[in-house]
């Protein structure tokens, strides 16, 4: 691929500088969208609709139609993963994820190499979305951050985490083996995705926030490290951006330590703290989503500001976490019209 044939979003983890950056949003794909509840209604539950191909890459490319985004994001979802290593998981009507007993450790690494493959249906997604997406538009592939998937597994349902956070200073070999499972299970399910058309991967570690400083090396940015050492080990060289969520002054460390090529920030990330990390990494995010749900002259404000004091380097516009189920499409519309000019 020439530079001219290389997509924006591709260019920007390469290190290249925009005068108006590259934009997507996270969860731009879904909740605040009123055709993908048209499309929701037709699955029988919400697992369902993530491993059918058909309608999971219709919802990865409705943001597409309706914005102009730099990037499409695969819809599935970050517990996709512990169901195909054998633990049950299922989703609560307006309560969110639950998951079953933890299996044995010895159960889910016998189930790391089928694992992938019970995942297939996000891969025929992908090569779906790629065969009707522009070629200027990047495919974004993605997985949980192996911290973020061990707290779900571990506690059986999203919330403090208070659990999983005692369990990895009490029995801390239990939970770097859990861990360890996970990067592994995590790095063959990422080559698969960009062997089927991901250009780009993210690493959602949501769950990054009110770690200790060893405890952040440990949990966070040593997993996130080696399953970085595996993809490459495997042959994929693909860029990845890691979002450790929450990780305040400590996303400095990890961005010289993760072997990221881009890094998300949060809505708390000051203007140096951008500057810094460019000279290291791309950076991305920082929007508050709570202000594009607000929309107003507030909203084009703060995107002005983010512009303009983070574009001397590589930077990704997005926001410093997922949209907001109840956002309106017009503000959607407005941020990235600010964003792109058009």
């Amino acid at each position: 691929m020439t530079i001219s044939e290389t997509p924006k979003l591709v260019r920007a983890l390469q290190g290249d500088i925009f005068e108006r950056p590259p934009v997507w949003f996270m969860r731009q794909a879904g909740r605040s969208l009123p055709e993908y509840h048209e499309l929701r209604a037709q699955a029988p539950d919400f697992i369902a609709f993530c491993h059918n191909p058909e309608m999971a890459a219709e919802a990865t490319l409705q943001p597409m139609r309706r914005f102009a985004f730099d990037a499409a994001i695969v819809f599935a979802d970050i517990l996709l993963l512990p169901r195909a290593l054998g633990q049950e998981v299922w989703f609560e009507t307006g309560e969110g994820p639950r998951l079953g007993a933890l299996p044995s450790l010895e159960a889910l690494e016998g189930e790391i190499g089928a694992s992938t493959g019970r995942l297939s249906s996000v891969g025929e997604t992908l090569q779906r979305v790629r065969e009707v997406l522009e070629p200027e538009r990047t495919l974004i592939g993605f997985a949980g951050g192996p911290w973020t998937v061990a707290t779900y597994m571990i506690e059986g349902r999203g919330g403090e985490r208070a659990a999983a956070r005692t369990r990895a200073v009490e029995d801390p070999r239990m939970v770097d083996r859990l861990i360890a499972i996970l990067v592994e299970a995590t790095a063959h399910y990422l080559v698969m995705q960009v062997r089927t058309g991901a250009q780009v991967l993210q690493i959602f570690e949501s769950w990054a926030e009110n770690l200790a400083e060893d405890d952040f090396d440990r949990l966070v940015t040593q997993p996130h490290a080696r399953l970085i050492a595996r993809l490459r080990a495997l042959g994929v060289d693909t860029p990845v951006i890691g979002f450790p969520r929450g990780a305040g002054a400590l996303v400095e460390g990890y961005a010289t330590a993760a072997g990221v090529r881009g890094v998300g920030l949060d809505v708390q990330a000051p203007a140096a703290l951008g500057r810094r990390l460019q000279s290291h990494v791309t950076i991305q995010g920082a929007l508050d989503p709570i202000l594009l749900r607000a929309g107003g002259a507030a909203l084009d404000r703060r995107i002005d500001t983010l512009i303009e004091q983070w574009s001397a380097g590589p930077y990704i516009f997005n926001l410093g976490h997922g949209v907001l189920p109840d956002t309106p499409v017009a503000h959607i519309t407005q941020a990235v019209k600010r964003v792109t000019g058009r």
